[in-house]
């Protein structure tokens, strides 16, 4: 049997080899920042590697195994996190030079039920400023180089830019992002990865800094459906610290993560969002629905009372939160702001109580229509973008790349992207999944099955 390769190996075969001690926690974070720190001089995938103390903590992980104090399967896995979740003691810029300084006084939510399972923290990935950008630029910090075109700078997919590279590049297993109008499913898409967009109450936001505190949902970047799973189980429950969350029943995947496809009823969607879709993302998005026809699903097409660009131009729910959280700092023109993201945070200055109000009243009518057009549908089927990556020389910031997944948010739904093609250079494409609110152990269900079939999550950038 071959040696198990940390560098390349998922998660969960990560945490296989940890727990039967053919692998040490040790050996698998050298190996990672041996990986970082040859890739990160180009990639800039980090904000800061924490080296020597994810090495302190992979012995006390590797003692602990040893005598016999296991924590339980995910003891000694490397972890990454999205510049915007707290660390006592350790800076957290949110994407934006002006808190170059801002070091944390608590530890987020997510953060400790991490390091309650001896998880190892390897360090911080880039963001998007305040996590206001769906390309994963940033003017001032640097824009992480997407590592499936050595040559040409690509976009990431942002705002969760660091993380989607980090796992993409395998300088980390997995990592968590955040997501508000698609921000982690865009560098999914973008990265040949899988994101898992959850809803609104299933992960708490508590020590994360927020965007839209209505949107905002942490999620998982991972490799595969199984590790996604994991670790959305990891992070998800009830905290008494975020009040979304309290009454939201704990969720288990795993029950139905391997049932397959068979009799789901799959929503195709309209005709008429074809529009302006690359020919080669409606070719991976036809071929995969072939795939889990195949597997036994039935491909239902289906009518929506709105179109997906309606979505987008509701924004402005993102856009009066955020103008709540930073408009101070965007008002001042000496602050080192990106000129879109400040551009972005201003633009909440002019939404009204009125239209704020009124928009949050549609987005529950929207929500009611939407169910009853998917009513007996067990998921909606859409590509992630309408592209792979583009060059970031082609970058037009005022045309953000969310046609497909803000819609998501909005209504509170969950969703699942996972890669389901390529283009002929080789640059990944991506399915979306998208499930009622509360379903998410349906759409990993789906993307296992579909990653059963397939081989697309597989695919190692050429780095």
């Amino acid at each position: 049997m071959p040696e198990l390769d940390p560098v390349h190996a998922s998660a969960a075969e990560l945490g296989r080899a940890i727990r039967s001690r053919s692998l040490s926690p040790v050996d698998a974070v050298d190996a990672l920042l041996d990986r970082i720190g040859a890739l990160e001089p180009k990639l800039q995938a980090f904000t800061e590697v924490f080296g020597a103390d994810a090495r302190l903590a992979a012995e006390g992980a590797d003692r602990a195994i040893r005598s016999g104090h296991a924590v339980g399967p995910l003891h000694g896995v490397p972890v990454v996190l999205k510049d915007l979740i707290d660390l006592e003691g350790r800076i957290t810029m949110g994407g934006s030079a002006a808190h170059r300084d801002r070091r944390a006084a608590r530890t987020a939510t997510v953060a400790r039920r991490l390091i309650a399972q001896c998880m190892i923290v390897l360090g911080k990935t880039h963001t998007v400023e305040f996590a206001y950008g769906g390309w994963g630029t940033n003017q001032h910090l640097g824009t992480p180089w997407n590592p499936w075109d050595p040559q040409t700078p690509r976009t990431p997919g942002g705002s969760s830019s660091g993380t989607g590279v980090a796992v993409a590049a395998r300088m980390a297993p997995w990592g968590i992002g955040t997501d508000t109008g698609g921000s982690v499913r865009l560098p999914a898409s973008f990265c040949g990865l899988t994101g898992l967009k959850v809803t609104v109450g299933r992960i708490s936001t508590w020590g994360i800094v927020p965007l839209s505190t209505t949107l905002d949902t942490p999620g998982p970047l991972a490799r595969t459906a199984e590790d996604a799973a994991l670790l959305y189980e990891a992070i998800s429950g009830p905290d008494p610290l975020d009040p979304t969350t309290r009454g939201i029943q704990p969720d288990a995947p795993w029950p139905m993560l391997n049932r397959g496809v068979r009799g789901l009823r799959l929503g195709r969607m309209p005709v008429v969002e074809r529009e302006g879709v690359d020919p080669a993302t409606l070719a991976a998005y036809d071929a995969a629905l072939d795939v889990l026809a195949g597997q036994g699903a039935e491909i239902v097409d289906i009518a929506l009372p709105f179109r997906f660009s309606d979505c987008v131009a509701m924004s402005a729910i993102a856009n009066a939160e955020a103008y709540c959280v930073n408009g101070a700092l965007a008002e001042d023109p000496a602050a080192p702001l990106g000129d879109a993201v400040r551009a972005r945070i201003l633009a909440g200055a002019n939404v009204s109580a009125q239209e704020y109000l009124g928009t949050l009243h549609r987005r529950a009518e929207m929500k009611l229509h939407y169910a009853s057009a998917l009513a007996g549908i067990d998921a909606l089927l859409t590509p992630t973008t309408e592209s792979a990556a583009v060059a970031l020389s082609a970058v037009d910031e005022a045309h953000l790349p969310s046609r497909f997944t803000r819609f998501g948010n909005l209504l509170d739904l969950c969703a699942l992207a996972i890669p389901n093609g390529a283009t002929a250079s080789g640059l990944p494409l991506s399915l979306q999944i998208v499930c009622r609110g509360y379903e998410e152990a349906m759409a990993l269900r789906i993307g296992q099955a579909y990653q059963r079939a397939t081989d697309w999550h597989l695919r190692r950038p050429p780095v």
